[in-house]
């Protein structure tokens, strides 16, 4: 019996105490965050409304104001039993960071008290030195610096024997450079909320204070038995299955998605919603995904910091709870080749301090021509900086899954849907129309339709859709830190307001406002054309069209990244004063080194699993053929034994179809060794092309082949855990 079959029957859910009466989750949302009530309850009001207009129109609060935040959020978080803080950031590598330090201040001999003050709030110094800055610093200088970002709630994680406060915070160089994800974003939606304000003053919203960018991640993930997931060595090292023949049966009869979900994941995803709501994740939904073992869960919308800094959380709470049910959750882009991988559906929307949406189509003509106008301005942005949107979720993972019929391409287009693409069509010509069922009515120059608010359909192919109220964009990975995205399309999205805004100005000349801003809309709507796509982004067919239409297909991570450092992309970023040049060529160069590392990690994993698992396995099948083949024919010559031809012939074949495979495997891995070596005297950028020209389908070529022989070895004689195992054993 092979230590994989052992495994099977160790396989089982982990007991655990029923709960008779769960607590509502408004009893407890968010206890464990010092969030703006919990803040008020806990200072001086004078203190209170000094933070409110810091976060509000920028006003910095004093240290004496800092110093009573400061004490009041020691006091909660000792109230509720943690002993120490952590500046909790986001560095570039994409996951988080802290560093712990206790409450403690010595007050004499053998005596200490619990002491905390606004500056060690308001900033913090990490060792930098290992964390990766992309030249902005040398390594031999370990300054980094980490200062408290008040505009994302503080908050307390516990672990069995303690808990720690946290306080969100950006991380940045000695002189003052980003060397993290959450300052750049909060860069971008400044930039973004002056440039929307711009706009809205044109169309008379002087009411408005604030616009900001929100957003809902949906988070797809597997979920395996650690069992199985300790037996393999490319789960642990690389997050995805290197080798594995599929299963016969995958995600063919469509039995999983939106079916019954099996009660010991469902354990599993009570008691992270349990967690995450204590920590002020909006959970709204939760349901089985396509693929067998594949799951979501999906937030309500939020502020896109917010948002960002609470997908990290979900995810490492994800992580971390699936082990105490003896699970592992794989948020690899693609865990299993064969079957549908995990993205990561981003979907944005633009809010103002009012309550409105401003992608949503409102209730008179007036507040439909602003949401075409914020609508043109989405449109036009994709059409100019599609190369940004792609290199944004550029990622050694996502390679496995963008355009893998199951996921959006590379290619970067816009779905709208039939109505809206009715309107734009129809103010493109001037002309007056009616539309499905009278949804629109008389739309004219002067005179503008009504429409409802729901003005989509939904298609799950295209990887930036419209679908009502909001964009979709479904090309970001499952495993990505969502902040690059975010950055990414709030600054496209303000420089094209900026546009907009510009055109409709100098267009109305003070006068007739309305057919200045459509006109800007029907030239936007006429200029953009060639992104908008109605139909199946699976389709070959489109592949060509796409080509037809030029539009970029940028299959490869180095060559999608390289766009970060074209000058008109720093020019952007600069303009916008979201990325200097500085640190975004340092993004490149990090993101590049990390593309480098991972496939490293992938061809030397498979290496060590071919020649310690594959091959030994192999050899032993192949021993058993050759000694039953030997047999025969010595019995054949021995005794007589009558053996048909035919038969004979079929056992020589087979044992020389496994020793050709062997070879194969074994000939596919050497050459791997040969290539590697081959890329360590090549820089960084050299060997990202490298690896993806060579290495990548020189890693495939070999696990065909071993998949081959994994279908034909004999079951005692393979160790590593079968898909049909990984995916169906609950």
């Amino acid at each position: 019996m092979s230590i994989r079959q052992e495994v099977l029957f160790k396989i089982k859910s982990v007991e655990l105490d029923k709960v008779k009466n769960p607590k509502k989750v408004s009893s407890y949302f968010a206890e464990n965050t010092f969030g703006i009530e919990t803040m008020r309850r806990h200072i001086s009001p004078g203190t209170f409304a000094a933070f409110k207009a810091w976060m509000s129109e920028g006003k910095i609060i004093t240290l004496e104001q800092a110093n009573e935040i400061a004490n009041a959020m020691k006091n909660w978080a000792i109230a509720k039993g943690a002993s120490y803080y952590t500046h909790w950031f986001q560095p570039m590598t994409g996951l988080t960071a802290e560093k712990h330090d206790s409450f403690i201040s010595i007050t004499g001999p053998g005596k200490v008290i619990e002491k905390f003050s606004g500056n060690k709030l308001i900033q913090g110094e990490p060792d930098a030195s290992s964390f990766p800055s992309g030249g902005i610093r040398a390594t031999f200088e370990a300054r980094g610096y980490t200062a408290w970002d008040p505009s994302s709630p503080a908050f307390i994680i516990e672990s069995k024997l303690g808990k720690t406060l946290c306080i969100p915070s950006i991380f940045i160089s000695y002189h003052g450079e980003a060397l993290d994800k959450k300052l750049p974003l909060l860069r971008s939606d400044e930039a973004l909320n002056k440039s929307a304000l711009g706009l809205l003053r044109l169309f008379g919203r002087k009411d408005v204070k604030k616009v900001f960018s929100t957003c809902g991640p949906e988070q797809e993930y597997f979920l395996i038995d650690k069992y199985y997931y300790d037996l393999r060595q490319d789960l642990v090292m690389a997050g995805r299955t290197l080798i594995g023949a599929p299963s016969p049966k995958g995600q063919q009869l469509e039995d999983q998605y939106f079916g019954t979900i099996k009660e010991r994941v469902v354990n599993f995803m009570f008691e992270v919603a349990q967690e995450a709501y204590k920590l002020g994740i909006p959970l709204m939904t939760r349901h089985n995904e396509v693929a067998p073992h594949q799951y979501e869960f999906a937030p309500i919308f939020e502020e896109s910091n917010l948002a960002a800094d609470h997908n990290q959380l979900l995810m490492e709470l994800m992580k971390k709870i699936a082990l105490r049910h003896g699970l592992v959750c794989l948020l690899h882009e693609k865990p299993f080749a064969g079957i549908n991988g995990s993205g990561k559906h981003l979907n944005w929307s633009l809010a103002d301090d009012k309550g409105n949406n401003l992608l949503n189509p409102g209730q008179t003509p007036e507040d439909n021509l602003q949401f075409l106008a914020v609508l043109a301005a989405v449109l036009r942005a994709v059409h100019l900086h599609a190369d940004l949107l792609r290199a944004s979720v550029a990622m050694a993972g996502n390679e496995h899954r963008l355009g893998a019929n199951e996921a959006p391409p590379a290619i970067i287009s816009v779905f709208l849907g039939q109505q809206l693409t009715s309107i734009l069509n129809m103010i493109e010509k001037g002309v007056k129309s009616k539309v499905s069922k009278g949804d629109i009515i008389d739309l004219g120059m002067d005179r503008l339709p009504k429409f409802n608010k729901d003005t989509t359909d939904r298609n799950r192919t295209s990887p930036f859709a419209f679908t009502g109220t909001k964009f979709e964009f479904r090309a970001v990975g499952s495993s990505q830190n969502i902040s690059t995205p975010i950055t990414v399309i709030n600054t496209i999205i303000a420089e094209s307001l900026d546009y907009v805004a510009e055109k409709i100005r100098k267009a109305s000349g003070g006068k007739n406002f309305n057919s200045a801003a459509l006109k800007v809309i029907s030239a936007i709507a006429r200029e953009t054309k060639k992104i908008r796509f109605e139909g199946n982004n699976y389709a070959e067919e489109w592949v060509k069209e796409a080509g037809k239409r030029s539009l970029p297909n940028v299959a490869a991570t180095y060559a999608s990244l390289k766009d970060l450092t074209k000058e008109k992309n720093i020019a952007l970023f600069e303009k916008y004063k979201v990325f200097s040049k500085e640190e975004l060529i340092a993004r490149y160069h990090i993101w590049i080194h990390m593309y480098n590392l991972t496939l490293e990690i992938e061809a030397n994993t498979l290496k060590e699993m071919v020649n310690a698992s594959v091959v030994p396995a192999g050899y032993e099948y192949e021993k058993l053929l050759a000694a039953t083949l030997h047999e025969l024919v010595s019995l054949k010559k021995s005794s007589g034994l009558k053996l048909d031809a035919a038969a004979l012939k079929d056992k020589k074949e087979h044992l020389s179809d496994i020793i050709a495979k062997i070879y194969y495997v074994r000939r596919n891995t050497l050459a791997m060794g040969r290539l590697l070596e081959r890329a360590r005297k090549m820089n960084n950028e050299k060997r990202a092309q490298l690896y993806f020209q060579e290495l990548r389908p020189l890693m495939e070529h070999i696990r065909k082949h071993v998949d081959q022989l994994e279908c034909v070895v004999s079951d005692d004689a393979w160790d590593l855990p079968k898909y049909r195992e990984m995916l169906f054993i609950k």
